[in-house]
């Protein structure tokens, strides 16, 4: 039940509202319920206090595969919250259950832990008003600072729910994390158990339903090497690398749907007077349709076998580059349909709370279980984020609370039967 045992009537208009496939209905009963609008009112009221933890989680390092200092401070903030059986998975997930009258269906509240921003940046955040600035302030630091709020909201106005509810603050989200946080919950310990999933990521309200798949490699080109004088006249796996990234500027992608791809990283080669005997560079290939990443993906593989080829041609030589292609992130695509029971609530959450939260497409945790079929979606926490993946990010707290307050009644809302 929610609230106290007068709150049955309630409950009993909620679990009908939502087989009949009424989420509006339903999420208006919960309003009504007083020890739902109890939270409602302390995740606006501490909401400083979420503000304050926003910044003390992000002044934690979380570098991509380092997460273990932020993932300590988490564990001891899901102890306060007074969540149950709170510990670490085997990858460095920290989980923590609410239990409810049931486990099932269970629904998991998550929010990813990591940045991508390198082991020595600082990440010192600085207040100017309402703004503030700092590595990773919004992504992902308010989506940590909203699930730890949530718990504390239903702590605080002692909801119960009919169903359990697991909160998670999860590793490997970003860059070559590939997702490897998300993956173990559905594979390992958790696998089967999971019916209704979240994701808080970075600021405003927007909702993911579309999961952009992604593809990334990771190109490495060998050859002899040589003094670049002495030696010339050797294929060059600098040089070759040069060729297949000319071919990838040359791909033609549709605009819709939207299909992306990036050389992000380079490196290789020892001096400016010799010719490298290894060169690599770090490709992303991004798309929501299936279709569309595997004719990419195609298009990678046959630009690569050219560049090798036209380099070991030009210099008709007997020692030849290589290159091998190495997947280091595969992201799947999903999704989870405007029609489904998890969307339409979360829409009409947003609605009962008078905010406008749009459908959208992106690429995050959700991701696995969208790609799963297992009910899923990624929320924004509010307030407004900008220069995100940038050394100055920024986060403008105003009016953040109602991306608390979305957050907290999403997650009622989804632990009914």
């Amino acid at each position: 039940m929610v609230g106290s045992t007068t709150a049955m009537a309630v409950i009993v208009a909620v679990t009908a509202d939502v087989a009949a496939g009424q989420p509006a209905t339903a999420v208006a009963a919960l309003l009504r319920d007083p020890a739902v609008k109890a939270a409602l009112d302390a995740a606006r009221a501490s909401e400083p206090q979420t503000i304050e933890q926003q910044i003390r989680f992000c002044e934690v390092p979380a570098p991509p595969f380092r997460e273990a200092a932020r993932a300590a401070v988490l564990k001891r903030a899901f102890e306060e919250q007074g969540l149950h059986n709170v510990h670490v998975d085997r990858v460095g997930n920290v989980l923590g259950d609410r239990p409810g009258a049931s486990a099932r269906p269970r629904v998991v509240i998550a929010a990813h832990l990591d940045t991508v921003f390198p082991e020595e940046t600082v990440v010192k955040v600085r207040r100017e008003g309402s703004l503030l600035r700092g590595p990773g302030i919004g992504d992902n630091c308010r989506g940590l600072a909203v699930l730890v709020a949530a718990a504390r909201a239903l702590r605080q106005a002692a909801v119960q729910t009919p169903h359990t509810i697991t909160f998670v603050a999860d590793v490997g989200e970003e860059g070559l994390g590939d997702l490897r946080g998300a993956k173990e919950l559905f594979r390992g310990e958790m696998k089967d158990q999971i019916d209704r999933f979240v994701s808080i990521d970075n600021a405003g309200l927007i909702i993911t339903n579309r999961a952009v798949g992604s593809r990334r490699f990771r190109v490495t080109f060998r050859g002899p090497g040589g003094h670049s004088f002495g030696a010339f006249g050797l294929a060059n796996p600098a040089h070759a690398l040069g060729r297949a990234v000319a071919k990838i500027a040359e791909f033609q992608v549709p605009g819709q749907p939207r299909t992306t791809f990036n050389v992000g990283r380079i490196g290789g080669g020892t001096s400016v007077n010799a010719i490298p005997f290894e060169a690599w560079m770090e490709v992303d290939m991004r798309s929501s349709d299936p279709e569309a990443l595997s004719s990419l993906d195609a298009k990678f593989h046959r630009a690569v076998d050219a560049a090798v080829a036209e380099e070991n041609t030009r210099w008709g030589a007997q020692q030849t580059v290589t290159a091998v292609n190495e997947l280091v992130g595969d992201r799947p695509v999903g999704l989870t349909p405007a029609t489904a029971p998890i969307v339409q609530t979360a829409q009409a959450v947003a609605r009962a709370l008078g905010l406008d939260a749009s459908l959208g497409e992106g690429s995050t945790d959700a991701n696995v279980p969208m790609s799963l079929k297992v009910p899923a979606i990624t929320i924004g926490g509010g307030g407004r984020s900008s220069d995100t993946h940038a050394p100055g990010e920024a986060f403008d707290s105003t009016d953040s609370w109602r991306g608390t307050q979305n957050a907290l009644l999403l997650t009622i809302a989804l632990a009914q039967p």
